[in-house]
């Protein structure tokens, strides 16, 4: 009586195992390269005119910022920040790429982002495309924005969106979420700790 009772409990503490490997599997995004439901993958097209994809940025860290060109306060302040981010990482900069991903391409054509981007620091990759390709990207991050009318804006919009920038791995996953107002020196020392 008492072996079978080792045995079930065995196999109730193996069940246990398998089940927990399958949702920390599942969390980690080991099987499918996914993690808490972000898959970075994106078709878009660089300030410079060229055609990316996700790929482009694998082997080294990118940060990522969805917002657009138009955004009063929080874009500009967060890719100043970066800039900060990327002068202060000196020589280990060049393992880390900053992406701005527009929000609103009506208005950000290859163009104005090339201006905007090139006014906060000479890293930083601007990145346009349709509708389509940008509620693509959008989905693949799970960040939302949306237009919001406002008669004081440029062209009578501006446009809701995530405030956070996502950390990207150079394996192509998911790292982590520095959200608004996090401090430069704080993103530095994570990213050094990283690369």
């Amino acid at each position: 009586m008492r072996t079978i009772r080792y045995i079930l409990w065995g196999l109730a503490l193996l069940a246990l195992v398998v089940v927990a490997g399958h949702q920390l599997s599942h969390f980690l995004g080991t099987d499918s390269g996914e993690v808490n439901g972000i898959r970075p993958a994106f078709t878009l097209v660089s300030h410079e005119g060229k055609t990316v994809s996700e790929a482009a940025y694998r082997g080294g860290w990118a940060l990522v910022f969805f917002g657009f060109t138009n955004c009063p306060d929080i874009c500009p302040t967060t890719l100043a920040d970066l800039a900060k981010v990327m002068d202060g990482l000196g020589d280990e900069a060049a393992e880390v790429t900053p992406l701005f991903i527009t929000i609103d391409p009506e208005r950000d054509r290859v163009e104005s982002m090339a201006e905007y981007v090139s006014s906060f620091h000479p890293s930083i990759v601007g990145l346009t495309g349709t509708d389509q390709q940008v509620a693509e990207a959008a989905n693949s991050f799970k960040i939302y924005f949306e237009r919001v009318p406002r008669n004081s804006a440029p062209d009578g919009y501006t446009m809701g969106h995530t405030s956070a920038v996502y950390l990207i791995s150079p394996e192509g996953f998911f790292a982590r979420t520095y959200q608004f107002g996090t401090s430069p020196d704080m993103i530095i020392k994570d990213l050094k700790e990283r690369i």
